[in-house]
């Protein structure tokens, strides 16, 4: 018996964007027909539904520091790189439905990239990461998602441009790199944020966020293609085999 979801992990509005200037939509609420689904769904029994979530970016650019700031609520100054691949599962309440993410760490190193890339299949929802603190990492970011996308239908994904180490750039550099960010996000289609994951600020509203949207978008897809089924099965969600992937918590190279 699962305990039930924190407090905090319950969403019951659509969280906000970072910038309305570089969002996947400025829509202030769920879409209606994803609430009337939820509704029909609480009252008439619910499966666990899943999205896959991976994250990439450059090596040291913070992405283990991301994902456990949010998944521990705490901060590991003493760096250790991901070897191959990482991974979390994170529960919410979207809507009053059960919904969980995992949450796939992958390696920045070159070497281990053979690994990592295994497991960028079958993702609801990519994040690239870069440092906030070097421009370096956020034009590596375009190639980074190219990899990602490689393994992924383009139309079904949704993407978010994360700058993380929000807390070592002052205000003049910071708004420079994040014109530089924008304009990217723009061009990919992604979301833009900024984030700290020493401080912790952004970092939970970032994954409420993924989660809201990546629920939505999936009970949509579920929807347009449920046709005839009952409505009691339209959100129950799949993710093909990769999300049923044990990784043993890390990968190893060979």
């Amino acid at each position: 018996m699962l305990p039930p979801v924190k407090k905090e992990r319950i969403i019951t509005h659509l969280p906000k964007c970072f910038s309305p200037n570089a969002a996947l939509h400025t829509k202030e609420s769920f879409h209606p027909q994803v609430r009337a689904a939820c509704q029909i769904q609480k009252t008439d029994g619910v499966s666990f539904n899943i999205a896959k979530v991976i994250v990439v970016g450059d090596v040291a650019v913070g992405k283990t520091c991301l994902i456990s700031r949010f998944c521990r609520g705490g901060f590991d100054k003493n760096y250790k790189a991901t070897i191959g691949v990482d991974f979390e599962m994170e529960r919410f309440e979207v809507l009053g439905v059960p919904f969980s993410l995992q949450l796939w760490d992958t390696a920045g190193q070159e070497r281990f990239k053979c690994i990592a890339s295994t497991y960028y299949r079958g993702a609801q929802a990519i994040i690239v990461v870069f440092d906030l603190s070097s421009l370096n990492s956020l034009a590596h970011a375009r190639q980074w998602l190219e990899d990602a996308m490689r393994e992924n239908d383009p139309s079904s994904v949704l993407l978010f441009l994360v700058g993380t180490k929000k807390d070592l750039s002052s205000p003049d550099q910071l708004a420079e790199v994040e014109q530089e960010a924008i304009r990217l996000s723009e061009a990919i289609k992604a979301e833009y944020w900024a984030v700290s994951a020493k401080s912790g600020d952004g970092v939970r509203d970032l994954f409420l966020r993924v989660a809201s949207l990546t629920f939505e978008a999936n009970v949509l897809a579920e929807l347009e293609k449920s046709g005839s089924r009952r409505v009691k099965d339209i959100i129950k969600i799949t993710d093909g085999s990769e999300a049923h992937q044990n990784p043993n918590r890390k990968a190893n190279c060979c």
